[in-house]
């Protein structure tokens, strides 16, 4: 079975960068047994409904302004899995075969790391803004089988996402940005997926730390797919700017 992988992607930049976190990324990638394909659910294709990209050749997407021309260079052009798509919209329903986006920067970022051959079959599923917390989870509980299938599935966003307290001079975070995301980190240890779902809803840090919740959501994915008692491990656990956590967790 294929673990379920959430990772932090934080900045575009890391695509570019050899630092801690591409070097994990690239741990993780020579580690895992290498999958059929990858589905990835980034918090960057929002969307009304559920879509799934189903072309031959997904384009590379370059989702952001104002980075250096370096970065708008980068093409990862791994191939897309038509048949993978329809394999996924059996599984989730009511889900639009897309033509159109292709793979952002939060497939993109990481996977040129992990998987810097591109010849890895890679779809992406949208997030879909008419869903609640709990009905992204259940998303995530339906694409289980797929781990069976050699499918690794990656949710990239970051447990903590609060660009409007970013202090790029800050080396640590927040306090209420330190003790979300160790509280997150514990609720997942102790497979208390319930407390992960509903703290959208709670107040005070978790209003900081989580001011929208498109970051937070593709956790709830790989929550959704993973089994009970399964091993995990976090990775890249840091806190950049104050405000952005690059932490990750592998299950199984």
């Amino acid at each position: 079975m294929m673990p379920a992988l959430f990772v932090g992607h934080g900045s575009p930049m890391n695509a570019l960068s050899e630092n801690d976190f591409s070097r994990e990324w690239k741990r993780l990638g020579a580690t895992i047994e290498r999958p059929r394909a990858i589905l990835a659910v980034s918090a960057h294709w929002l969307r009304r409904g559920t879509a799934v990209t189903a072309m031959t050749q997904p384009a590379t997407i370059h989702d952001f302004y104002g980075f250096p021309e370096e970065l708008f260079s980068v093409q990862y052009q791994a191939p897309g899995s038509p048949e993978l798509a329809r394999r996924v919209a059996d599984l989730v329903g009511s889900t639009a075969l897309d033509q159109e986006w292709g793979l952002d920067h939060g497939t993109w970022s990481v996977l040129v790391h992990m998987y810097p051959e591109a010849n890895i079959p890679v779809i992406q599923l949208s997030l879909d803004i008419q869903l609640s917390a709990q009905e992204h989870y259940d998303l995530g509980r339906r694409l289980q089988p797929l781990r069976e299938e050699g499918v690794l599935i990656l949710g990239s966003g970051d447990i903590v996402h609060n660009l409007g307290r970013m202090d790029w001079g800050r080396r640590q975070g927040f306090d209420w940005a330190e003790s979300v995301n160790e509280q997150v980190k514990q609720w997942i240890k102790a497979e208390d997926h319930r407390s992960v779902i509903d703290c959208e809803k709670l107040g005070g840090d978790f209003k900081q730390a989580i001011p929208t919740p498109d970051h937070f959501w593709p956790l709830l994915y790989v929550l959704g797919a993973s089994k009970v008692g399964e091993a995990m491990e976090f990775f890249n656990d840091a806190i950049l700017f104050g405000a952005i956590s690059m932490t990750g967790v592998k299950i199984g």
